[in-house]
């Protein structure tokens, strides 16, 4: 693909410079309660009635129609005007939107992409559950056809921001099939539907983001079935492409800046004997080799929009993307502590380094454990022969 920077991709990057300049919200972002919704949405609205919300997505569903290169640049801008975080929002706009997009019909599509993208709606994902977190197969919860609705009964857990969310993402067992996979269903769940009970579940940073979902006799109408009824198991994958390709670009940029920040940490700070940090060759080398490999996740992530743009999903090489930049968050954090050293341990330190580092041991979880990422890229990209 061809990286030189047009006129016109100068010309977008400048004018989202100028309304991020102006329109960032000044205040920090909520970290607990009600406000952590009303808070994500309004800066969602925000950025919609700027014209700025659904750079990538089709103009026919409310989005500019624009390129995965002016998404990038979007995000870089973002990260660089120390945007908040997508917050609640980040299943809606991030992966349930785009997996509609590809894979719903156009009722569903109608109603829920504007939502979504106005910032009127939160949406939660219903994947891992107790007994089937990264071998998603497993799923047990089970959806049994009644008429014009599937009745659901079980459990899911690890559910990010479940107790804001409006819509869910579900994955329901509706039958069974000669592999584990087969007799899935992807529907659309309403979480203030009679039967759904929240439960939230406090992090180690101490905040509770996460929750268990439970499911008794809940009835989804089959209307809010996306892909057929046997088939989530197919647009399962297409989510989890988006999520594991597209959904995190914003973070790469954000950690590329947070090295440079930790560059600047290093040549302020001194350590016991009065000499500057960035002055041990150990720890300049590490500085060096983060932000090395910041700029390689970069290029991985050219190279996956130069893909994406000849195809309507991400492929099997957006795993790499997301292991290589989860592992590297992490590397990145620690250092960050480490570079405090006692310090780190002080309340408030640093805009909260010890929370961010606690929490990126997430990062290898979340959208698929890092083993499975591994066996994804071994065996969909490398062509290697499945495990047994």
């Amino acid at each position: 693909m061809d990286l030189g920077l047009t006129p016109d991709l100068r010309d977008f990057r400048e004018a989202a410079r100028t309304w991020l300049e102006e329109n960032v919200p000044r205040e920090p972002r909520p970290l607990l309660g009600p406000g952590v919704r009303d808070f994500d949405l309004a800066w969602q609205r925000r950025q919609f009635d700027g014209g700025w919300a659904g750079i990538s997505w089709p103009v026919e569903y409310g989005g500019r129609g624009l390129t995965l290169l002016q998404q990038m640049v979007w995000f870089e801008e973002m990260a660089w005007a120390g945007a908040p975080y997508i917050g609640v929002c980040f299943v809606g706009i991030n992966h349930a939107g785009p997996t509609l997009i590809a894979r719903a019909n156009e009722e569903l599509k109608a109603f829920h992409l504007p939502r979504i993208l106005r910032g009127e709606t939160v949406w939660c994902q219903g994947f891992s559950e107790p007994g089937a977190g990264s071998d998603l197969a497993s799923l047990s919860l089970r959806g049994e056809v009644d008429g014009d609705h599937l009745v659901v009964n079980g459990q899911k857990i690890w559910t990010s921001f479940a107790q804001f969310a409006d819509y869910q993402e579900l994955l329901v067992r509706t039958g069974r099939g000669e592999k584990a996979h087969q007799g899935i269903t992807w529907i659309v769940n309403d979480m203030r539907l009679p039967g759904v009970t929240v439960r939230p579940v406090t992090t180690m940073t101490g905040e509770p983001e996460l929750a268990e979902v439970f499911y008794d006799d809940v009835r989804i109408p089959l209307a809010n079935v996306v892909g057929g009824l046997g088939d989530g198991w197919s647009v399962a994958m297409s989510t989890l492409s988006f999520e594991r390709g597209t959904g995190f670009m914003k973070d790469q940029v954000e950690l590329a800046r947070f090295v440079d920040e930790l560059v600047e940490v290093a040549r302020d700070r001194t350590d016991r004997r009065g000499r500057r940090l960035v002055d041990d060759a150990a720890l300049a080398a590490r500085l060096a080799t983060c932000r090395a490999e910041c700029a390689a996740l970069r290029a991985m992530t050219l190279a996956e929009i130069g893909r994406n743009a000849r195809r309507s999903q991400p492929g099997p090489e957006s795993s790499m993307m997301r292991l290589f930049g989860a592992e590297l968050t992490q590397r990145v954090r620690r250092l960050a502590v480490e570079l405090l050293g006692d310090d780190s341990l002080a309340a408030g330190a640093e805009r909260r380094w010890t929370e961010e580092w606690l929490y990126s041991y997430a990062n290898t979880i979340a959208a698929g454990a890092k083993d499975i990422q591994r066996n994804i890229i071994g065996e969909r990209v490398l062509g290697m022969p499945k495990g047994r």
